[in-house]
């Protein structure tokens, strides 16, 4: 029987994602979920993870001497979680370059630890200063770790994390950087981009399920961070680290299905190849930068400071503007769209992630347009 023969058996429709995350997946790596009933202690199960491992430090580009993976069963903040509150010594102070909303998560972490820290703010719509950052890390020679997202979803902002990272280390801190949303799509290269640790999870660019997320990052610090202050019990980066050196296993409970999803998206995310992979991203962020213009949408940030992966289009100003009704209509017909993250702010996004392409895009924009012309929105729209 055909995979696509099972789907429809199933009665499992396609929809096409455009939010940030999960996105699309293919028909393979649903399927890949049904496997036999496993302990996860097995031996058989380990050497999964334990591959697993291997490839996602090789994504980065990582020397396996040099740099591990440390897998934990949760959602990407839950890796922010554990590289704040594990990398940080006793006594030390981080400095977060905060310019959107999930820079701000790993602030509000520091605030739930009690943590020292920096909030280097800076306009959600505009890069930010390098200049300041490296004043706040002249004047503050306690700085141990220096943090910030990749690209910064809500906005669809790309922050120049090569540049942060030089700066980072020129004063003595450690790197830590949210590439939740970049891993896997924007090819990136651990060591030249000067990070010392980023993250990610399965269902965002390997395009497999929710459940399982990662942290990708240098063996030494982890183990030098054993002797720092434990702040945390499932979310300690050296525990879960140690123990799976020791035993091959997760501490605790590993999603298994997910991780058997992942080995699956792992091995077409090769077959497809990096560079393929990022060019029908690029693809697919065209089009939909070209269906916007088209029907007259404004960005919230330029062009050239987004990341190739998510657009934030502002609301027009239109008194027959819903976005919920624009939303349920598109969302009936097998699309999805996705409200915006900045306070204040009418916009939507539209994302470039997961398992599509151009004629998706192009497919959407049809069905968009009908919901405008539905609630008698007026196009090209107005601002």
């Amino acid at each position: 029987m055909e995979t696509k023969d099972i789907m429809e058996a199933l009665g499992c429709r396609r929809n096409v994602l455009l939010n940030p995350g999960p996105a699309t997946t293919t028909d393979t790596v649903k399927l890949a979920q049904i496997v036999p009933d496993i302990c996860p202690r097995e031996k058989e199960f380990g050497q999964v993870m334990k591959d697993i491992q291997a490839d996602l430090v090789k994504i980065v580009h990582g020397d396996p001497d040099v740099y591990t993976a440390v897998l934990f069963c949760g959602s990407g903040t839950i890796n922010i979680d554990a590289c704040i509150n594990s990398l940080l010594p006793e006594g030390k102070t981080a400095l977060i370059v905060n310019d959107g909303a999930y820079s701000s998560r790993a602030a509000e972490i520091c605030d739930f630890y009690g943590l020292p820290y920096i909030n280097l703010k800076s306009p959600v719509n505009a890069l930010p200063d390098l200049a300041a950052v490296e004043k706040v890390l002249q004047e503050n020679p306690d700085i141990a770790l220096v943090h910030t997202a990749h690209n910064e979803t809500g906005t669809g902002l790309l922050n120049p994390i090569r540049e942060i990272g030089a700066l980072a280390h020129k004063y003595g801190a450690i790197f830590t950087v949210d590439t939740t949303s970049t891993y896997a799509m924007r090819p990136i290269d651990i060591a030249a981009d000067n990070i010392d640790f980023c993250m990610a999870s399965a269902q965002k660019g390997l395009m497999s399920m929710t459940g399982l997320s990662f942290v990708v990052g240098r063996k030494d610090i982890i183990e030098a961070s054993k002797d720092y202050p434990k702040r945390s019990y499932y979310c300690n980066l050296w525990l879960q680290y140690d123990y799976f050196e020791r035993t091959g296993q997760m501490h605790f409970t590993p999603p298994v299905q997910t991780i058997y999803a992942t080995k699956q998206a792992l091995k077409e995310y090769w077959a497809e190849g990096e560079e393929a992979k990022w060019a029908r991203h690029t693809a697919v962020f065209e089009a939909i930068h070209e269906g916007i213009e088209r029907l007259g949408f404004s960005l919230f940030i330029p062009k050239e400071i987004q990341s190739g992966l998510v657009v934030a289009v502002l609301y027009p100003d239109d008194p027959n503007w819903d976005f919920e009704k624009v939303h349920d209509y598109c969302y009936e017909r097998g699309f999805t769209i996705y409200p915006g993250k900045v306070e204040g702010k009418g916009m939507f996004r539209l994302c470039s992630l997961g398992a599509i392409n151009e004629e998706d895009v192009k497919d959407f924009f049809v069905v968009f347009e009908e919901a405008l012309h539905e609630y008698n929105i007026t196009v090209p729209v107005k601002h």
